[in-house]
């Protein structure tokens, strides 16, 4: 009888390893998560970071040539070019933008297929030819630089990487604790951890576009533009998605049409006696 208790412990032993290297892990991951914050002046949050704002500007200038060569590299229209930086440098030399860290540069792409506009962590900020021929104003074009200008001040990279640090080490400690050889739904257990990691940072995906369309219309109301011009833009990114696109809560981008009712309702909260007249549209 004694044997027999003794072998059904050592059948039952493999998980105990198992479990604690899985709690160890999600320890491990949260303790770094929750470890690493800073408050953002400009948004007024507390965020957690896994990087300076110099390993920032350095990432994004590393990336700066492999991300224009994608684009066709950059255009060589001085035109183009000067109307970029002139509207993106007043928009940081006359918000909030200015008092960061950063050192902003504005980049127009030679793609004139691809409509498109993003930033790299630290300051790097690019639009394709193709989405700068359908803007027909500044204020248009004001908004879309302003939108990505608030994606950097926000720190959506690094707050990004910090989340997506995090999700992978507790849906790696997740795989570890449900995974049994022996058992093979177990693995169906391990994909679903995973699954769930990826739609949660997809989640903050869409939340960082939405505080970055709310920083928009602060900067662009603040450099002397109307923030409506926001609305035309997301009508414009409208039109150009298709009819072929995915539903929104598998998207890291909300629905353009979606974000319209946000953006009047950080119109509305800024002007609540209606926009001034005198901004640029």
């Amino acid at each position: 009888m004694g044997n027999r208790t003794t072998y059904a412990g050592r059948r039952g032993s493999p998980f105990g390893p198992k479990l604690l290297v899985a709690l160890v892990i999600a320890a491990s991951s949260l303790f770094a998560y929750f470890s690493n914050t800073d408050f953002n002046e400009v948004t007024q949050e507390k965020q957690h970071l896994s990087m300076t704002p110099d390993q920032e500007i350095t990432l994004g200038l590393q990336a700066a040539p492999e991300m224009a060569a994608q684009y066709g590299g950059e255009s060589t229209d001085p035109r183009e070019n000067q109307m970029v930086d002139q509207i993106g440098n007043q928009i940081v030399n006359k918000t909030a933008a200015a008092s960061t860290p950063y050192k902003f540069d504005f980049h127009v792409l030679a793609d004139d297929k691809t409509v498109n506009a993003f930033a790299l962590p630290g300051g790097q900020v690019y639009i394709t030819r193709a989405l700068l021929n359908k803007l027909s104003t500044e204020g248009q074009l004001a908004g879309v630089l302003g939108h990505e200008i608030g994606h950097v001040v926000a720190r959506h990279s690094a707050e990004h990487l910090a989340k997506q640090q995090l999700t992978s080490g507790l849906t790696g400690a997740a795989a570890i604790a449900m995974y049994d050889p022996e058992n093979p739904q177990s693995r169906n257990s391990a994909m679903i951890a995973a699954m769930i990691g990826s739609l949660v940072n997809m989640r903050f995906g869409r939340q960082d576009e939405l505080e970055s369309d709310r920083l928009a219309v602060r900067f662009t109301a603040e450099s002397g533009y109307d923030p409506r011009a926001m609305i035309e833009v997301m009508k414009i990114l409208g039109a150009s998605s298709g009819k072929g696109r995915a539903p929104e809560f598998f998207s890291t981008h909300p629905n353009p049409e979606n974000r319209i009712g946000r953006i009047q309702e950080a119109i509305s909260e800024r002007f609540p006696t209606g926009v001034p007249d005198n901004l640029v549209k």
